[in-house]
């Protein structure tokens, strides 16, 4: 006898997802196309791989310093395993603050909390300085995850034109879309990348950072600011320094964090070591930030990477270490510098359209068919990361002998 089958009277899949992460994509585009070309690359092909953000030799070894890895084989086997402070290890927000601040009077005015690298700290700025439907400001360029970052805190994004027509940071656009922001919404948090913006490689001058000083202290009467200053790649380009000097200048007039990392600071991305730096010369408001960024801490990751943190405080805090470290990071900032060099000579001469590159993991090639074009040097075994009006090139990752190859084909694809 045949049974008949249910299929038919079978309910319909419930939806227990909440709509707004029904549909989300399972994997980051800049992982997935770097997978694919690690596949290609290991069948046999030939392949550049300008995708994900990691210095590599020239061999095609991933670059790594070996007085940090020194200093995380000493760290103790308890120490690694136990808990850290939820908001971190207290000589490792001391030593984060002096590598930001140095002997600058601000120093007094910092607190910090730890976070799961750079990128908790954004995530920090983004729920603590926006309310949810709120949207942060940021450049017409920018990393892909801050996008996901506030979708993922159910917050927005908007951006400024980066570039005005000479080629240099549009601080009109930036005013401009300033002040319709806070008349919008009341408040602003406004995230900044730079030196060595990732995706472009620019770094603002110290004239841009002055004029940026100035709209901001023009526009903070019309409600709270917010400016979080992305500086993971700071240790491999310059303006920092001024950088600082002007954004102090508006305090307290203006709030000022910095996302620090040690991803690419000290070449170690799985370690997932950051920290978000918050400045304000009142004592009490200091103290409500630093309760606020905690609570934060707890309700999130809960802690951090208790062996990492005490193996890099060791390095912030022991000048013969940090000396040993920094030395060793500059023959890195050497290596990619050979490679930025030979990149700026060989594009220039093949007329690519390019923002000023000094130095950084990327540069960006500007194109209206960046999709199109990032498919066509796909096939050519050449992985870039597209986005609406340029390529993302990580010089970070292609050998400088590759280098003639890379400017070669990226020419042709753009026809």
């Amino acid at each position: 006898m045949l049974r008949a089958s249910n299929h038919a009277s079978s309910p319909a899949i419930m939806a227990f997802l909440i709509p707004s992460r029904a549909a989300r994509p399972g994997d980051d585009p800049i992982f997935a196309l770097n997978s694919e070309a690690r596949t290609r690359a290991a069948a046999g092909e030939s392949v550049i791989n300008a995708t994900v953000g990691s210095l590599l030799s020239d061999d095609g070894r991933l670059a790594t310093l070996a007085s940090v890895i020194s200093e995380l084989a000493k760290t103790s086997p308890t120490v690694a395993a136990g808990y850290a402070p939820i908001a971190g290890n207290a000589e490792f927000l001391r030593g984060v603050i002096a590598d930001l601040m140095g002997d600058r009077k601000s120093a007094e005015w910092a607190v910090a909390v730890a976070t799961p690298g750079g990128t908790g700290a954004l995530r920090h700025a983004i729920a603590n300085f926006l309310e949810p439907k709120q949207a942060l400001l940021t450049t017409s360029f920018y990393w892909g995850p801050y996008k996901t970052l506030a979708d993922e805190s159910d917050r927005g994004l908007v951006t400024f034109r980066m570039f005005d027509e000479r080629g240099g940071l549009d601080t009109a656009a930036f005013s401009t879309e300033l002040g319709k922001l806070l008349r919008e919404q009341g408040r602003a948090l406004v995230l900044l990348n730079s030196p060595c913006h990732n995706p472009t490689g620019y770094s603002f001058s110290a004239e841009e950072w002055r004029e940026v000083a100035r709209i901001l202290r023009e526009h903070a009467n019309l409600g709270p600011i917010t400016v979080c200053l992305d500086v993971a790649y700071a240790k491999f380009g310059g303006q920092l320094a001024a950088m600082l000097d002007e954004m102090t200048s508006l305090l307290p007039d203006v709030l000022v964090v910095i996302a620090w990392s040690a991803s690419k600071t000290f070449l170690q991305y799985g370690l997932r070591i950051g920290a978000l730096c918050a400045l304000h010369p009142d004592a009490s408001e200091r103290k409500r930030l630093e309760a606020a960024l905690t609570y934060s801490c707890r309700g999130t990751w809960s802690n951090v990477n208790a062996g990492g943190m005490a193996a890099i405080a060791r390095i912030l805090q022991t000048p013969t270490i940090r000396e040993a470290v920094d030395a060793e990071r500059d023959q890195c900032v050497e290596l990619l510098g050979k490679r930025v060099a030979r990149f700026n000579e060989l594009a220039g001469a093949k007329g690519l359209h390019y923002p000023r590159y000094d130095g950084g993991f990327f540069t960006t090639v500007m194109t209206k068919n960046a999709f199109d074009v990032a498919l066509r040097l796909k096939a050519k075994g050449v992985f870039v990361v597209p986005q609406e009006g340029a390529i993302r090139i990580a010089l970070c990752s292609v050998a400088e002998a590759d280098i003639p190859r890379l400017v070669d084909e990226v020419a042709s694809a753009l026809g």
